[in-house]
């Protein structure tokens, strides 16, 4: 009774930070400088890794790209860590091999807690860093023959979820954290993606976005911004909707399957 209770009293709050929202919709954000911070991101050699280096040497920023023997040595503490390396495989259960399952989960979530562990200390310390985790909108919506794909991504998704919590509560709020979630990019690793959220992006837009929320300091970025839409309709609405919204939203591309079912 008395956690209700909490709850009601916070009801005005939630109003008054519903409005304050609204209002920071039509207010620029200020962007903040990060020239002359030590920028590493894991991946930097294609696609998003790549165009991300080349926006924060426009910015001036010391880049770091990447190995992680010696890093400190040589260029001092790093202070924004961009932890963008990543794997897909497109197949069903079945046609993924094991090997290929874990090293997903290596690459696209395990790495996050290795990186961040060896560069969040000094960020802590100097309460000042920022941790960007390079994730998908796999990490909020499911997509068939994309299980192990996505099943990292809502690993990386909690992940900077957790993160960006537990550093709340330890009172480092210098550190800041962004998640990147995009739907399908132009980058080859996927063959003939398609979907009626519209076109497959292209990196430099989704790095536009991304350079704007790192430097706004911006929690959650989706591309398109109608993929935010998306996540909450799948929290509210009935199941048998849902399937047919996913019908309408058509997605497809070249996968493997190696299920064969048994003949009649």
């Amino acid at each position: 009774m008395k956690f209700i209770l909490d709850v009601v009293l916070l009801l005005p709050l939630l109003v008054l930070f519903s409005l304050e929202s609204l209002v920071k919709l039509f207010i620029p954000k200020k962007k903040k400088s990060v020239s002359g911070e030590i920028v590493l991101i894991t991946g930097a050699g294609h696609g998003i890794g790549r165009q991300t280096a080349y926006e924060f040497a426009k910015l001036k920023s010391k880049l770091v790209l990447w190995d992680i023997n010696k890093v400190k040595a040589d260029v001092g503490d790093v202070s924004i860590l961009i932890n963008n390396a990543g794997v897909v495989y497109t197949s069903d259960l079945f046609a993924t091999q094991d090997p290929q399952i874990e090293k997903t989960f290596e690459v696209n979530v395990l790495a996050h807690f290795w990186t961040t562990k060896a560069f969040l200390p000094a960020m802590m310390e100097n309460n000042h860093g920022h941790i960007v985790t390079v994730a998908s909108a796999a990490g909020h919506t499911v997509v068939p023959f994309l299980l192990a794909y996505c099943s990292s991504k809502f690993a990386a998704v909690g992940f900077h979820r957790a993160l960006t919590d537990e550093l709340a509560a330890l009172e480092r709020t210098g550190v800041k954290t962004t998640c990147l979630c995009p739907n399908f990019i132009n980058t080859g690793f996927i063959k003939n993606p398609s979907t009626s959220l519209g076109p497959t992006l292209e990196p430099e837009e989704v790095v536009n976005k991304l350079m704007n929320g790192i430097l706004t300091e911006e929690k959650m970025i989706f591309v398109p911004s109608s993929i935010r839409l998306l996540t909450l309709v799948e929290r509210i609405f009935p199941e048998r909707f849902l399937m047919l919204l996913k019908q309408k939203v058509n997605i497809k591309f070249d996968a493997v399957i190696g299920y064969k079912a048994k003949k009649q």
